[in-house]
């Protein structure tokens, strides 16, 4: 069969639900034999079940053939790696031939061959007979495998080419990777069900579609026909509170069983509804990955990825851009998530040719389309969980996605239709859209966006809630902005929420870079780093940005009065019986629990389930500054996650800094009293410090040999900060070679230096002058004065200097334990931290800009401790700003002799600009005269 063809398969038996079967099924996963060919010209007679493949190789299945050593991955975004030329491919087509044999238990009579995934094109022979093809890379297919069965030794012969007609429909953001990438089994169940399951005015309303009758202990239903609708007494299904029915359908030659959520989408006065209350979507992206495995993710990996974003208050899921193996859906049934199940197509390198040929609107392509809704549709129909149908991602608009959304609303009624590329919102129920930025949002909650050209349609959508398919670009350093967005989408009905992009860094294992992206294995066209865009690094690690991303999704909210805290439930159906509180205190001097107690019906912190009024405990005094600190944990153990964990928190001050002599605040005190400085030959000495009497640099530290601090401007771009373009106008500007002119050294009570600090090639410059004194311990005033028309935002305003190597720990009071910029670290906390300078270190695969802690009163270096007037911020990196900048990869970066410490007045915002909008105007750092104040002591 040529792979240019445009019909989606042949031989192949109608698709039908996912089911668990009692009917007896033959695991074909484990060792095939395997031969790859360069062009899909190879003969077939490997199909013979004679043939001898003794030379050919072992592969696992499910697996891709490119991570076991042959052939290479592929990573682009939005490019196709192969010309655009539907539906013809190029005549060098890796096609790879699996061999597979199998012993039939004796008994056997009939069974259906069926394949989970297979990219992108497969041929089957059973038993030297072909059984037909399949394309539709992430959907199942069947074949009927009965009247070719044999008694004993079978063989199952398999051809999967990589490029094929079908491949123009599946340009998803991804690595390209073929093979046999989900379970292969033989079996011998039949049956389809179609469950339906509704909940409304507090009862549930059962029927279902199959050749038996069905039964559901738990609700007294025994024996229901088909077609017959019952009424019961039932909990709903929500993401919240996931309650199943387990149900068994008994058909003639086989049982299969069910877990049943009741429960009712529906769509009423522009808001959508579950169980006829508004829902706020909570939501990631999540393509399915693993860094050894690609997309043939093990059963516990899935499970690992419910239980973590449930953990971190995550209550929705969109299948980015394809449906994912049928197990991951058990699993958000299960646990509790809701799910926008979207469609197996993309065609977004169309849109670099115009969208000329593209496949939605290619008549010749109706049938592949239509084809794999509906396989996704029979698939998944009986899980609670799936509350939209997508009809894809980014292909643009044509007439195929009519064929899609009339068939899909024929077959399921019961499900809104989602689409995020025709702003027209012709064949969707919902208004979709990616990155659209906070103003455009809040418009849009408003009833306030430009008005489509068409008024039927413009009304038709204005009566759509909206959701945010794509948002907050969860590439490296960032996103900014989350709480910005979440604000909206709490303040507007219309606002349905959002999916940030995305769930995971789909960094691939490498025995060189540790994990590779596009580029990596010498891919000709690719999308270098694009790939490495999630929420988890590719070991699942958070990142800052789902620690951030937790804080604001929290589910409960405090607001504190004097004595008193309110308690907001911010759930859509649960209440806050699970979970108790508890009640901390923290200061310069460390945490102190000073209460902790339930959420139930007794006790100091006795407050309603739904929320309430606590009265707080009486806290203890203190003469420096104090903070408040109420957690929000788990009283039991869910399934998701053990007692204790932390679902909300937040802070109050409850004592400033004793005030300074001066007036300022203030977090420790010096000795002694205008101290003069004193000319040594080439140093200036102040106690048992000293500066280099050319430069004014300060070079001893109370005996610590150091360098520095001298102003900078630059830090290593973030990926935000160069997909955005404004690390490119940084550099052509030349703030990463900034250069440094002194021009006065005037020693007396104090020591005052007077420099420019400047790039080449233009006449912009910053006049920084410090101000030293001297009095037991050392004070910094440092004034900034810009010269010239700075335009552009500058990447950061403080100070860099270097220490010696054996400062390996650091410890501070200010915000942590995590990174923080100015509109990222929502999840960091006032309160005492320590770590190791490589612990600081947030070990992003592509390395930028990291590691800031914000807001820091003081910190400790061991030989001396630096304090703020009243905050700043502070970094400190076995490496130089200059290393991490060229670094690629994490293994480039390598510790020197040298730590290397920043502190700093203010950064640039972080934003969203690697795909969506830059900082909001309040995040951007603006050239503008400034006074930054710090003291150094010993420790």
């Amino acid at each position: 069969m040529d792979p240019e063809t445009f019909t989606p398969g042949s031989g192949r038996l109608e698709p039908r639900a996912a089911l668990r079967s009692d009917a007896p099924a033959l695991d074909l996963n484990g060792t095939w034999r395997f031969r790859l060919s360069p062009t899909a010209t190879v003969p077939d007679d490997f199909a013979r079940p004679e043939f001898d493949d003794a030379s050919w190789d072992d592969l696992p299945v499910p697996a891709h053939w490119p991570l076991h050593g042959h052939g290479a991955p592929a990573y682009t975004n939005v490019s196709f790696p192969i010309p655009v030329d539907p539906p013809h491919v190029p005549g060098e087509n890796p096609t790879g031939d699996y061999r597979r044999e199998f012993d039939l238990p004796e008994g056997w009579t009939g069974g259906r061959l069926r394949f989970e995934g297979v990219d992108s094109f497969a041929r089957v022979w059973l038993n030297g007979h072909e059984l037909g093809f399949s394309t539709g890379s992430r959907l199942p297919v069947e074949f009927d495998a009965g009247p070719w069965l044999r008694p004993g030794r079978n063989v199952l012969a398999v051809r999967v080419h990589q490029w094929s007609a079908a491949s123009y429909l599946e340009d998803q953001d991804m690595w390209w990777l073929p093979g046999i990438f989900r379970d292969v089994t033989l079996t011998r169940s039949t049956a389809d069900v179609f469950v339906r399951a509704s909940y409304r005015d507090g009862r549930g309303t059962l029927s279902f579609e199959a050749p038996g009758r069905m039964s559901v202990p738990e609700l007294g239903v025994a024996d229901l026909e088909p077609g017959t609708e019952v009424t019961l007494d039932v909990e709903p299904w929500t993401a919240e509170t996931p309650r199943l029915y387990d149900a068994v359908v008994t058909c003639p030659e086989e049982s299969v069983r069910l877990r049943v959520g009741f429960r009712t989408i529906s769509i009423a006065d522009g808001v959508l509804l579950a169980n006829g209350r508004p829902i706020l979507l909570k939501g990631v992206n999540r393509h399915e990955f693993h860094p050894e495995h690609g997309r043939a993710v093990p059963y516990e990996t899935m499970r690992q990825d419910v239980l973590r974003m449930k953990q971190h208050n995550i209550n929705a899921v969109r299948t980015s851009h394809y449906p994912p193996h049928p197990d991951f859906l058990d699993l958000c049934d299960e646990l509790g998530l809701w799910v926008i199940d979207e469609c197996d197509l993309e065609t977004h390198g169309f849109g670099q040719v115009g969208w000329r040929a593209n496949p939605t609107d290619d008549p010749r392509y109706a049938e592949a389309l239509l084809d794999r809704m509906r396989r996704m549709v029979e698939r998944d129909k009986n899980h609670p969980s799936v509350i939209m149908w997508s009809l894809g991602n980014e292909a643009g608009v044509g007439r195929n996605l009519a064929v899609m959304a009339d068939w899909a609303r024929e077959r399921d009624p019961s499900r809104p239709l989602h689409y995020e590329g025709d702003l027209s919102c012709a064949h969707t129920d919902v208004y979709s859209r990616m990155y659209a930025s906070h103003a455009e949002v809040e418009a849009i909650g408003r009833l306030a966006e430009d008005p489509l050209d068409d008024p039927d349609l413009d009304a038709r959508r204005r009566a759509m809630p909206f959701l945010q398919c794509e948002y907050a670009h969860a590439m490296g350093n960032g996103p900014g902005g989350l709480a910005e967005y979440q604000e909206l989408f709490e303040r507007y009905p219309r606002l349905a929420g959002g999916f940030v992009w995305e769930w995971i860094d789909h960094g691939l294992a490498h025995p060189v870079h540790e994990y590779a992206y596009g580029g990596d294995y010498g891919e000709p066209v690719h999308d270098g780093n694009f790939v490495i865009d999630g929420l988890v690094f590719p070991d699942r690690t958070p990142s800052p940005g789902l620690l951030d991303l937790k804080k604001v999704f929290e589910p409960v909210k405090f607001e504190f009065e004097s004595g008193v805290v309110r308690v907001v439930n911010c759930y859509d159906f649960a209440d806050l019986a699970e979970l108790e509180l508890v009640v901390t205190v923290e200061s310069a001097a460390g945490t102190a629990e000073v209460a902790a107690g339930t959420l139930g019906p007794a006790g100091t912190l006795a407050v309603p389930a739904g929320g309430g009024v606590v009265k707080l405990p009486d806290l203890p005094a203190g003469d420096r500054e104090r903070w408040l600190t109420v957690r929000a944990v788990l009283a039991e153990d869910q399934p998701w996650a053990k007692a204790g964990h932390e679902v909300a928190w937040a802070q109050t001050l409850l004592a400033p800094p004793p005030p300074r002599p001066d007036g300022t605040a203030a977090t420790t005190s010096g000795t002694g009293a205008g101290v003069g400085f004193v000319r040594d030959g080439g140093e200036i000495t102040a106690g048992d410090s000293a500066f280099d009497a050319g430069t004014g640099r300060l070079v001893r530290l109370f005996g610590v040999e150091v360098d520095g601090p001298r102003l900078d401007l630059w830090r290593a771009p973030t990926d935000n900060d160069s997909y955005g373009g404004l690390a490119g106008r940084w550099r052509a500007l030349g703030l990463h070679r900034l250069t440094h002119r002194v021009d006065a050294v005037e020693v007396g009570a104090g020591l005052t230096v007077r420099t420019r600090v400047a790039p080449a090639a233009t006449d912009l410059g910053m006049r920084a002058t410090y101000r030293w004194t001297f009095d037991g311990g050392l004070r910094l005033e440092l004034e900034v004065e810009p010269e010239g028309d700075w335009q552009d935002p500058i990447p950061r305003l403080g100070l860099t200097m270097s220490l010696p190597r054996e400062v390996a720990r650091v410890a501070w009071f200010g915000l942590g334990p995590g990174e923080a910029y100015p509109d990222t670290g929502l999840a960091a906390r006032v309160g005492r931290w320590s770590a190791t300078v490589a612990e600081l270190q947030t070990p992003y695969v592509f390395p930028q800009e990291n590691g800031h802690r914000a807001e820091v009163r003081w910190a400790d270096f061991g030989g001396f401790r630096v304090s703020g007037e009243p905050v700043f911020g502070m970094t400190a990196r076995p490496w130089s700003i200059e290393e991490l900048d060229a670094a690629r990869h994490r293994p480039d970066l390598v510790a020197g002799e040298r730590v290397h410490l920043h502190l700093d007045l203010a950064h640039q915002g972080i934003g969203t600009a690697a795909c969506g909008p830059g900082p909001l105007p309040r995040y951007a750092l603006r050239a503008a005269r400034a006074t930054f104040a710090l003291r150094f002591d010993p420790s």
